[in-house]
């Protein structure tokens, strides 16, 4: 009898554990619900054969992969699956400002899932209506204004789900080196790739190009024809048309464009990745691939790219065929911002032989980048704050220590506190120690001076200034690994500068 309830017992708990039999526990035995927020699109455990089953985008991702040529009819039901609206809205920023419509994440999501429902309708039907953009300007490091667009929040939400569903099949045709605005990769991942492709490769001139205006000068019928390559669903292409047709909203007045994709949206940096994949792209692909030419390499973030060149003839008949491949897009290279320069492993040795200064450097993603030499006299690539980037920033928190002056200390120093790190985090790479060690001191300078205007007793001595220095702004340190270790676990040996 006590062996027979045994018996039970051990059944009634095989009901609930695991069907993985005979292997380590995958699943515990009750699991717990997906959190808020969570993506809906994780591999599916259960089908008959115990394999993960692909999820949606999983699938479209697969068939982008096996057929490079392959156009695809069903998308849209992707797009307005109230899972993805969901996921789209909770991953905007919560404190954006509104667009036209005045509407704000935290208004909108008082009433989610009726909101979402009733967008959800829209798009299936047809009768979603985009809204025009409005623009407001931001200052730039060079003294000129940034035009920026906000998008208005059901916008911003379609945008953003149509981007996760169109990125399951660019990502599987864009090229090694394009890291702007894509899943998984960040300016840093092309500061190293750039590094060590000057370094490791038979680069003798650097061209450093920047196109003008890039974002205002996007052509929308170009842009269509490109889309329509990989993308048969028509209403996918015409939910990318409204939001080209929308126009922009500046000083109450609508203007509308053949030209351009506003900067701020979602689905520009799509927009303009894909106009760059078949414009520059696969065509600097078919370009070094051709017989005789030497050693290349290109990294390119967004419409800011660098290329090494092995021969100067080969770097100089690139940049005479890059402007006439450019003009048939209706694309035109920065004249003040595109320069070819000797640069590489030969190219101090080289200018001092000739009796010239050494080579010139470059800016590349807010780094400077110049011909060093190691402490044993090797080659290496050196990079250090831009200087202009700097300066732009030390004159905002100067402006800001002002507006600030009557706030609380602790308030201030939360601030800078936040100011330095950000700065560290992003300009902390091995070689700039000195640099980010510097704009930690101009910034408690700042700090003193603005403190002791303030003060009817004086100037704060630096005694006192020490301890707030110590208590608030975190010391600069070096937060990033060297190039060649971090793009050897990314690319696991394949290439991101070929």
């Amino acid at each position: 009898m006590m062996h027979e309830r045994r018996k039970s017992d051990r059944a009634v708990v095989a009901e609930k554990r695991s069907n993985n039999a005979g292997q380590p526990a995958a699943e515990i035995v009750e699991p717990r619900a997906l959190a808020k927020g969570n993506s809906q699109e994780c591999n599916a455990s259960r089908t008959q054969r115990r394999v993960d089953a692909p999820s949606a985008l999983e699938r479209i991702r697969q068939a982008a992969g096996k057929d490079r040529r392959q156009q695809f009819t069903a998308l849209m039901h992707h797009i307005y699956a109230i899972e993805r609206l969901t996921s789209a809205y909770r991953a905007l920023k919560h404190g954006a400002v509104a667009g036209i419509d005045g509407e704000t994440w935290q208004s909108y999501g008082t009433n989610l899932e009726e909101n979402l429902r009733d967008l959800s309708a829209r798009l299936e039907r047809g009768a979603y209506h985009a809204k025009p953009v409005r623009r407001v300007f931001i200052p730039k490091a060079d003294g000129k204004q940034r035009p920026i667009g906000v998008p208005a929040l059901e916008d911003k939400i379609v945008q953003r789900a149509t981007v996760e569903v169109l990125n399951a099949i660019y990502e599987v045709d864009f090229a090694g080196f394009s890291y702007g605005f894509r899943p998984g990769k960040s300016q840093h991942h092309a500061l190293d790739a750039l590094s060590v492709g000057l370094w490791a490769r038979k680069v003798n001139w650097v061209l450093d190009a920047d196109i003008r205006s890039f974002f205002d000068t996007l052509k929308h019928e170009w842009i269509v024809k490109f889309i329509e390559h990989r993308v048969g669903d028509r209403r996918v292409v015409r939910l990318i048309q409204k939001w080209l047709a929308a126009g922009v909203l500046e000083d109450g007045k609508r203007i509308h464009s053949d030209d351009g994709a506003v900067q701020g949206g979602s689905i520009s940096p799509l927009l303009a990745n894909v106009y760059l994949h078949y414009v520059f792209d696969l065509w600097v692909q078919r370009w070094r691939s051709q017989p005789g030419r030497g050693d290349a390499v290109v990294v390119r973030y967004a419409d800011d790219f660098v290329m090494g060149f092995e021969h100067r003839r080969d770097a100089e008949n690139f940049l005479s065929d890059l402007r006439e491949r450019f003009a048939k897009f209706g694309l035109e290279l920065h004249p003040d911002k595109t320069r070819l320069l000797e640069f590489g492993r030969f190219a101090i040795t080289n200018r001092q032989r000739r009796g010239e200064r050494r080579p010139e450097t470059f800016d590349f993603l807010g780094l400077t980048h110049r011909c060093g030499r190691t402490r044993k006299g090797g080659y290496t690539i050196a990079r250090e704050t831009a200087r202009k980037k700097m300066a732009a920033k030390l004159r905002e928190v100067k402006t800001e220590l002002r507006r600030r002056m009557h706030t609380p200390i602790p308030d201030q120093g939360k601030y800078l506190k936040s100011v330095i790190g950000g700065h560290v985090r992003y300009y902390g790479v091995p070689g700039n120690g000195n640099r980010i060690n510097a704009f930690r001191l101009i910034i408690g300078q700042q700090w003193q001076r603005s403190l002791s205007r303030r003060s009817q007793k004086g100037e704060v001595n630096w005694t006192r200034m020490g301890r707030y220095i110590r208590r608030w702004l975190p010391p600069a340190r070096i937060c990033h690994p060297y190039p060649g270790q971090r793009l050897g676990v990314t690319t696991q040996g394949r290439s991101r500068m070929r």
